[in-house]
């Protein structure tokens, strides 16, 4: 196994816990309530969105580390966190010391959302960069698909507050994937960037391809951050980097309106909704996380082949469909059967083949590298607020109204996912992190020419 793929696969573990973090709530979702006599409200802020909203932290203010500190000594901070976050919340008095805990993971959520993705695409070349940053992904899903297995087995075996097992049990990846990250390298372009090391980043080039022109790789990083600094580098959030900011918003703002998290959080509440029993709505939502595994390999597969806008096209049909036919039968009343489970099958399997595959390699392309951290961390931010304020909100939502209007809205969100993708979405499959750089900031600001460019390494 090369080098690359070795310490691609290190750093995507961050995604695994990632992933676990993020759906193993679900399983303590009713208990705790119970236990606790959290009303809707309360159990929103304190127990379901209290991760999300310290992932939204974590996103914010996560690219100072991972520009500070550098992308491996931030990775190593991430383990810590979920490590203690685990340890934490398994151990809980109450709501508001689990709340602390949840908000320490959370914490660590948002920060690898800014610091694996934006390291892969730094060590990746330009060819593999969508599958090597879509391990990431990758390994989110397989998070989520064991957290399933896990609350299932755990549930079944264990009587009385099985959720501490279901949270406590995430310690054990956590240790294990901080003792992997040891053996990673810095970045390359970070070391160019910060701490202008070029011999540094050019024995870390040597390592991932000894076969390369490595002069000329280090000329090319230098000259594209020189062209920024011979500008007098502007503050993040002007007219300069408006397109990468629109388009960052964008793709992280339709991921979470299709309704992704507000089914892997309340997957179990929705299916017993649908007339499903607890115990098979907790085994449902193990065929939904590994529907979410087989499809996300599929859209790496194809990522680099067929590009993010046709994945996100194919995405698109299928949210569509399922939406809308979902909302019909909560509509109408045609519940008890499997017609929901396996429609939110073909929701989860849409996701996984078009925004899941797609929202990090995207964000991590379409910033210069002297605000790529800075860039990821903006469009996790607008990701997990707005994951964020569906997990408090629905709560109360489901408490006034069945599954048909959020499902309908939800489909409406996906209709205007359609729109973004033909008008304003580029193609970045194939394209160096410099190209995209000249292309998408310094000369080309119309994303209907750039969608027409072939794309070229």
């Amino acid at each position: 196994m090369s080098r690359i793929v070795q310490w691609s696969i290190t750093v995507a573990l961050a995604g695994f816990l990632f992933g676990f973090d993020t759906a193993v709530i679900s399983g303590a979702d009713k208990p705790i309530q119970a236990l606790w006599g959290l009303s809707d409200l309360q159990h929103g802020l304190l127990v379901m969105s209290m991760a999300l909203w310290g992932t939204v932290i974590g996103a914010i203010w996560g690219n100072y580390p991972t520009d500070r500190l550098g992308r491996r000594a931030t990775l190593l901070l991430i383990g810590g966190l979920y490590l203690v976050s685990a340890v934490g919340s398994a151990l809980a008095s109450d709501p508001y010391w689990f709340s602390f805990f949840r908000l320490i993971g959370g914490i660590g959520v948002g920060v690898s959302s800014v610091a694996a993705p934006t390291y892969i695409s730094e060590i990746a070349p330009s060819e593999r960069r969508g599958l090597l940053v879509g391990l990431y992904q990758f390994n989110v899903v397989f998070g989520i698909l064991m957290a399933f297995v896990s609350n299932y087995v755990i549930g079944a075996l264990i009587d009385g507050q099985a959720w501490r097992w279901m949270l406590g049990v995430e310690a054990v990846p956590a240790l294990i994937y901080t003792l992997m990250v040891f053996r990673i390298p810095r970045s390359p372009r970070w070391l160019i960037l910060h701490r202008n090391d070029t011999q540094g980043a050019a024995a870390v080039l040597r390592q991932l391809d000894p076969r390369a022109d490595v002069d000329a790789q280090v000329a090319a990083i230098r000259d594209a951050d020189d062209s920024d600094e011979q500008q007098a580098r502007p503050a993040f959030f002007s007219g300069r980097y408006r397109l990468p900011i629109l388009l960052a918003f964008l793709i992280a703002f339709f991921n979470q309106l299709s309704g992704i998290n507000f089914i892997i959080y309340y997957a179990p509440r929705v299916l017993e909704a649908a007339q499903l029993g607890s115990s098979a709505a907790l085994l449902s939502t193990v065929g939904i996380g590994v529907i979410n595994l087989l499809f996300t390999m599929l859209g790496m597969a194809l990522i680099d082949r067929l590009g993010r806008r046709t994945l996100l096209y194919i995405g698109s049909v299928g949210y569509i469909a399922s939406l809308v036919l979902i909302s019909r039968a909560f509509f109408s009343g045609d519940l008890g059967g499997l017609d929901v489970p396996l429609l939110l099958c073909l929701f989860i399997a849409a996701h996984a083949i078009s925004q899941g595959a797609i929202i990090w390699v995207f964000i991590a392309e379409i910033f210069p590298n002297q605000v790529r951290a800075r860039g990821q961390s903006f469009g996790s931010s607008v990701h997990w607020i707005c994951a964020a304020c569906i997990a408090l909100l629905m709560p109360t939502v489901l408490g006034h109204f069945n599954g048909g209007p959020v499902f309908a809205f939800f489909a409406v969100m996906m209709v205007l996912q359609v729109l973004f993708v033909m008008f304003l979405m580029p193609e970045t499959k194939g394209v160096s992190l410099e190209e995209l750089q000249r292309r998408l900031v310094h000369g080309g600001s119309d994303p209907a020419a750039q969608r027409r460019q072939p794309a070229r390494a």
